[in-house]
């Protein structure tokens, strides 16, 4: 119990809550750097999502990639976020 506990709250405080300096979580961190690896910048064309996802999940996020989907929908609605750090093309979260 005592172990559960201990991980849990490890849990919690370093994947599930937004870090206090930024406001971001670890996903979110591992496709910002993913964008910059792969050099997607706002001048450069689009790209599918498919491609950032895959080098993501493969390198950083060992978790599945409805998490990295999900997360990266998020960063681009004008709603979830007060400055939107993806900006989607087509039907990109609707």
């Amino acid at each position: 119990r005592e172990s559960f506990l201990d991980y849990a709250m490890s849990v919690i405080v370093s994947r599930a809550l937004p870090d206090v300096r930024d406001g971001l979580k670890p996903v979110h961190r591992r496709i910002l750097y993913g964008l910059n690896e792969q050099g997607m910048t706002p001048d450069k064309p689009y790209k599918k999502s498919a491609r950032i996802v895959g080098d993501v999940m493969g390198k950083y996020h060992p978790h599945g990639d409805l998490s990295i989907y999900d997360a990266m929908v998020r960063m681009a609605q004008t709603f979830s976020y007060r400055y939107p750090l993806v900006d989607g093309q087509g039907n990109f979260g609707s």
